[in-house]
């Protein structure tokens, strides 16, 4: 991958790789799920932990058949075993329960593919009446298995009594010096045991990922994916090839999104909520009937329903606004709430405050939150208004029905109902000129 982050790290979707086989692999309900990770694989345990599954370290990399005799011994002998890849994230559960139904006591399965371009792929080999005899690697393979197009996924699900016998007896006398997965096929064939081939209907779901191009066709997989299911459940997408979603969207009806916009996290959209072109909403909560204009970013609010918000305005986490509220361009809210028909329609900064219901933020007003060292609280109560370019300076309230003049730095209470000014007196010094530069 050509990066310092391990391939099972890297990002699809929003998550790492591995984090989409093994929230695959729980789908299933399984006894337990084992990771096997390398030299320097801390890392993945680390941005993993919150995970509930058994790790086991591969502390020399001998190959595929290698690293899952590591973890087979952990394994009761009468389970079946379902041996997934952590650079395989597409394969989905449906597929997973076909795979798991073949096998039994006397019976192994085995995931294939079949693809135009089966280079760098072991093929899998029948014999005359068609059954799976063996996989050969491609650097193995003679011209003719070269030919096939039948390639093997790696996919295996077998009983783990004898897949630990069969590993046990693996040998590295191939042109990798490794020990093979694949070489347990051949030997349930010997040993009697079916192996019962399922075909991936569509190889993409089965693909690896070993470089960024790859990581790239699967992310455009995901989008796929993502914008049918939205579109299947009633979402009008202005053009599905333009929308992320990394992570669970929710929606209610007639929900509209347009270009260019990205989901993260739990995201959960109300009845016929619209989302302008550019924007992410991440981890948020947009109420019925809410629009929000081109390019805003929304992360960790709550809105509420029939407000307007944006463009250019950006919330900041656990913020809240209630009904009717209209946020404008170039706003910032932060860790603040937001009554009923409140409106900061320009250029404004709310931070750490209270803001009653009705209330008018003036464009350029500041709310001054931060000492330096602790973050204070504002309160402003029904129906105030501030003016153009002001700053409350926090702690501070500002009555019910006030109104702050325009271009006021108000640091004290702002009495109900009343006008307060706090600027200085405009003056015209007759006698001043401007500096003018010397010629030289």
């Amino acid at each position: 991958m050509k990066s310092a982050l391990p391939k099972v790290l890297q990002p699809l979707a929003g998550q790492p790789l591995l984090a989409h086989v093994i929230a695959t692999a729980r789908s299933l309900d399984p006894a337990a799920i084992h990771v096997v990770y390398g030299h320097g694989g801390e890392r993945v345990r680390e941005a993993l932990a919150a995970d509930a599954v058994e790790w086991t370290l591969q502390a020399q990399q001998l190959g595929t058949g290698h690293a899952v005799l590591q973890a087979i011994p952990k394994v009761p002998e009468d389970h079946v075993a379902l041996i997934l890849y952590g650079d395989v994230p597409l394969l989905g559960r449906e597929r997973l329960v076909q795979l798991v139904a073949l096998a039994g006591p006397r019976q192994a399965a085995l995931l294939t593919m079949t693809v135009d371009d089966p280079t760098g792929y072991g093929r899998i080999v029948r014999d005359a009446n068609g059954r799976v005899e063996r996989i050969v690697e491609q650097k193995d393979a003679s011209a003719e298995e070269r030919s096939i197009r039948e390639c093997n996924t790696g996919v295996i699900a077998a009983p783990a009594g004898l897949l630990q016998r069969w590993l046990r007896g693996l040998k590295a006398d191939n042109s990798q010096r490794e020990y093979y997965l694949t070489d347990v096929i051949a030997m349930a064939v010997k040993d009697g045991v079916a192996v019962n081939p399922l075909g991936c209907a569509d190889a993409i779901e089965a693909l690896g990922v070993n470089d960024k191009v790859q990581l790239a066709m699967l992310e455009s997989q995901c989008r796929q994916r993502a914008a049918r299911a939205l579109m299947l459940a009633g979402v009008t997408i202005a053009d599905p090839a333009r929308i992320d979603v990394r992570g669970r969207v929710t929606h209610g009806k007639d929900v509209f999104i347009d270009v260019n916009v990205v989901f993260e996290g739990t995201v959960k959209l109300g009845d016929r909520v619209r989302i302008g072109p550019g924007c992410v909403v991440r981890d948020a909560q947009i109420g019925d009937d809410t629009q929000l204009f081109p390019h805003c970013v929304i992360e960790g609010a709550v809105i509420g329903p029939k407000c307007n918000i944006g463009p250019f305005a950006r919330f900041r986490p656990t913020s809240r606004l209630a009904g009717g509220v209209h946020v404008g361009n170039f706003v910032e809210v932060k860790n603040s709430t937001m009554a009923d028909e409140s409106k900061a329609n320009h250029l404004s900064y709310v931070g750490d405050a209270h803001v009653g219901a009705r209330v008018n933020i003036g464009a350029g007003t500041i709310i001054a939150n931060y000492d330096g060292v602790n973050k204070h609280r504002t309160v402003i109560e029904d129906d105030a208004h501030t003016g153009s370019n002001s700053v409350l300076v926090a702690p501070i309230t500002v009555g019910a029905g006030a109104t702050v003049a325009a271009g006021s730095t108000v640091a004290n209470q702002v009495p109900a109902g009343k006008l307060t000014i706090a600027r200085a007196r405009q003056t015209t010094i007759e006698s001043w000129t401007r500096p003018t530069k010397q010629k030289k």
